[in-house]
C-alpha cells in the first residue's frame, strides 16, 4: 500500500482517486478551490466535474498542501494544463529541495508561453522531483465506474516506470510502460487539437468519412511533429497516440469534441467555452502546436485550420473546404514506386 496525494479535484483527479483507493492505497485529495472541498466533504461528490460518482469515505479531502506533500509517497498532479505551472510552483514552495519526490503528471497540454510539455513544466519548477506521465484513452467517467481501460506510463527509468505500473494497475485498469515521455505527452496534447476539428465536422453535420479522414490525417500530423521533436514513431501508433485520438474524437465525454461541435454549429469561440463549462485543453494547445510546427518546419494543415477558426474568425465550413482542395499529395512519401 502506498500513500498517494491527488493534486486537484476535477473529474480525472477523482476518477484516479477512486481507482487508487480500490487498489488498496491510502489516498488524499487536495484542492485549492474551497467550494470543491466543501461539496466533496458534504456530499462525497463533485456534481460539476464527475456527477453520479460517489467518493468513498476512505478517501480523505484536504486544502492543506504542505500536509499532503509531507505525508504522501507519491503525488499525482491532475489539474488542468493551464494551471500546472502555478500548482507546481505552490508545491515547490512547500517541498523545497526535497530529493526524490515522486510525481505523476496526468494533465495533457503544451504551455503556450514556453512550448514545454507538462512534465517539463513540473521539472522546471521542482527540479529535484522524479516526474513521470500517465496517459492514454481514459475518460474519468468510465475509469471511475470500473470500465476496462488501458493506459501507458512514461518514466526516466524502467524501474521507476514498473513501480508506478504496480501502483495503478488493476483488473480493470491495464498499464503499459515506455521510456518515451516526450512522445506520450505530445500525443496526449496534440490529439485534443485534432478532436476540436473532429467536433467541428460533427457540428457541421458531416459523417463518418470525414471523422475517419481527420483521425487518420491527424495522427500523421501529430507523428510528424513528434518525431521531429524527438518522440518515437511507435508511441504515436500506441495508446497515447492513435488510441487517445480515437476516443477523444469519437466520445461525447470529450470536452474538446463538444466544444468543436458547438463551433461547427455556429457558436463563437467564447460562447462554446462558456457552454462546455470546463477547461477545453485543446484550445490552449492549439496555438502552441502551431508555433511548434513552425519552429520544427513541420506541415500541420489541420492544426493551422483549427487556429484560424478559433482565433482568426475563419468560418468552419470554409476551413474544411480549404483542407479538401489543398495541393495534391502522396499519402506516404517514404514508399517507393516500382
Amino acid at each position: 500500500m502506498a500513500r498517494i496525494g491527488i493534486i486537484g479535484a476535477g473529474g480525472w483527479a477523482l476518477g484516479l482517486a477512486v481507482l487508487l483507493n480500490n487498489n488498496g492505497h491510502e489516498v488524499t485529495i487536495w484542492s485549492k478551490v474551497t467550494s470543491e472541498i466543501e461539496e466533496i466533504l458534504t456530499t462525497r461528490e463533485n456534481t460539476r466535474s464527475l456527477p453520479g460518482v460517489k467518493i468513498p469515505e476512505s478517501i480523505e479531502v484536504t486544502d492543506d498542501l504542505e500536509g499532503i506533500t509531507a505525508d504522501s509517497e507519491l503525488l499525482v498532479i491532475a489539474v488542468a494544463s493551464p494551471y500546472v505551472r502555478s500548482t507546481a510552483k505552490d508545491i515547490a514552495n512547500v517541498v523545497g529541495d526535497r530529493e526524490g519526490l515522486m510525481i505523476v503528471n496526468v494533465a495533457k497540454g503544451i504551455e503556450e508561453s514556453s512550448l514545454m510539455t507538462m512534465t517539463q513544466v513540473i521539472s522546471d519548477e521542482i527540479p529535484s522531483a522524479k516526474v513521470a506521465v500517465l496517459s492514454g484513452p481514459s475518460h474519468a467517467e468510465e475509469v471511475s465506474r470500473g470500465i476496462p481501460t488501458t493506459c501507458v506510463i512514461g518514466a526516466t527509468s524502467q524501474m521507476y516506470a514498473e513501480y508506478l505500473q504496480s501502483i495503478f494497475m488493476s483488473d480493470v485498469f491495464r498499464v503499459y510502460v515506455s521510456p518515451d515521455i516526450l512522445g506520450i505527452e505530445l500525443g496526449g496534447s496534440l490529439k485534443n487539437v485534432i478532436a476540436l476539428a473532429a467536433g467541428v465536422a460533427d457540428g457541421l453535420g458531416y459523417g463518418d468519412n470525414t471523422k475517419a479522414a481527420l483521425i487518420t490525417r491527424g495522427i500523421h500530423e501529430i507523428a510528424r511533429l513528434g518525431i521531429a521533436m524527438g518522440g518515437k514513431l511507435q508511441t504515436f501508433y500506441g495508446l497515447s497516440g492513435i488510441g487517445d485520438l480515437i476516443v477523444t474524437c469519437a466520445s461525447m465525454h470529450s470536452r474538446n469534441r463538444r466544444a468543436g461541435i458547438l463551433i461547427g454549429k455556429g457558436y463563437t469561440y467564447d460562447e462554446a467555452m462558456k457552454e462546455v463549462h470546463m477547461v477545453v485543453e485543446g484550445v490552449y494547445s492549439a496555438k502552441a502546436a502551431l508555433a511548434l510546427s513552425k519552429e520544427y518546419n513541420v506541415e500541420m494543415p489541420i492544426v493551422e485550420k483549427v487556429n484560424e477558426v478559433l482565433f482568426d474568425g475563419a468560418t468552419a465550413a470554409v476551413a474544411v473546404k480549404e483542407l479538401m482542395i489543398r495541393d495534391k499529395k502522396i499519402e506516404n512519401s517514404d514508399l517507393p514506386w516500382d
